[in-house]
């Protein structure tokens, strides 16, 4: 599967920002479906301490449809999700978009409200500086 054009980027923002990378991608199979997850990393915290799992779908809304982008990555997020319920409870499922995007079409009153009510949680990037600018 070939790897999202920020994919690299976001990789580097989630190291900065104290994440160990453990798995890219992250394959994962459930009642006979294999899934392939961008990443999985873990917050890289004290030895006593159990740190936070995640899994990250990385978008880069390039497409001349931002709509049918966001169809996709809602249907690969509400599925990994589904996955990883079933596997591996613990590890926190995050959909990553460029800060211009999500300035712009995730603040469009539909896309805002099908993000609420679908529960998506998001890691918003800087493409430049390589940064994880807000975690939703």
């Amino acid at each position: 599967m070939a790897k999202d054009r920020f994919h690299n980027v976001v990789r580097n923002a989630l190291e900065k920002d104290g994440w160990k990378i453990m798995a890219d991608p992250y394959e994962i199979n459930v009642d006979d479906v294999d899934f392939e997850v961008d990443l999985a990393a873990e917050e890289l915290l004290a030895a006593e301490q159990e740190g936070r799992k995640i899994a990250v779908e990385i978008k880069s809304f390039i497409s001349p449809s931002n709509v049918s982008e966001f169809h996709t990555a809602l249907g690969q997020f509400l599925n990994y999700r589904d996955a990883l319920d079933k596997i591996e409870p613990e590890r926190e499922l995050y959909l990553a978009v460029r800060v211009s995007i999500y300035e712009s079409f995730f603040q469009r009153k539909f896309i805002a409200s099908a993000v609420a009510k679908y529960q998506l949680r998001l890691i918003i990037y800087d493409v430049q500086e390589e940064v994880i600018c807000q975690w939703l």
